[in-house]
């Protein structure tokens, strides 16, 4: 059997055991299957199983959380069933701790802060609205955010989302700071980036493991993509 090409530089493996696989995934590239039909990660991560371990049939990936498309970062996948359980419960009862960095056009008019909104999503239109006040269909969501400093003409900021709704740092900082992620023309912000990825990456993961009980954490390098050139600079400084 040929090896699949699976892995780039930027679809690193950051940590594998027995029951856990953690993927750096880049910009561009679906967590799970949906209706256009794209080879998701889930699948990648199958063949690459397939392949490292000679098994004659499926291997099994359960998927626990998901990152947008367009996002870059950590994605965990479960390689048991035992592990997508326990794993299902840590993320549902908001048990882990997860570190975005964001690129934003300008600078929010408070350094750091705490939102809390009303995330209500439209299926059909896949974009999700925020609401400052208590919504009857809404799902209360809530991040903590700070700037960690100007990026050449951006701003850095660091982000860690309580919650973790469809698209909620996405809308949260667009609609609660008025500082769309640069590239995200979804929520406002008016230029789309040249791989139509968007500025924002799911640098740490902070999490139980779900059978060792062992407290792990993850830390994502950031993409090899030139808009966040200045955001490297800048952590390097530091």
């Amino acid at each position: 059997m040929n090896r699949p090409n699976l892995w780039s530089e930027q679809e690193e493996i950051l940590f594998e055991d027995n029951h856990l696989l953690v993927i750096n995934k880049p910009a561009g590239i679906l967590v799970q299957g949906d209706e256009t039909g794209d080879e998701p990660l889930s699948k990648k991560a199958e063949e690459y199983l397939k392949f490292k371990y000679k098994k004659p049939g499926a291997a099994f990936v359960g998927v626990c959380h998901r990152i947008d498309r367009p996002v870059s970062g950590i994605v965990i996948l479960a390689k048991t069933s035992k592990a997508l359980s326990r794993l299902n419960e840590l993320f549902r009862d908001n048990l882990v701790k997860k570190t975005y960095w964001a690129l934003t056009g300008k600078p929010p008019q408070v350094e750091s802060g705490t939102l809390v909104h009303w995330l209500v999503k439209d299926p059909i239109r896949n974009v999700t609205k925020a609401y400052a006040e208590r919504h009857t269909q809404g799902q209360r969501s809530e991040l903590s955010y700070q700037v960690l400093g100007p990026a050449a003409n951006r701003q850095l900021l660091q982000v860690n989302p309580v919650t973790g709704r469809p698209h909620q740092i996405r809308v949260q900082l667009a609609t609660g700071l008025g500082t769309p992620i640069v590239g995200d023309v979804k929520y406002g912000f008016l230029n789309p980036l040249p791989d139509v990825s968007i500025a924002l990456h799911a640098r740490q993961l902070e999490i139980q493991h779900p059978v060792t009980k062992e407290q792990l954490k993850f830390v994502a390098p950031l993409p090899a993509a030139p808009h966040w050139d200045a955001a490297r600079q800048l952590m390097d400084t530091k």
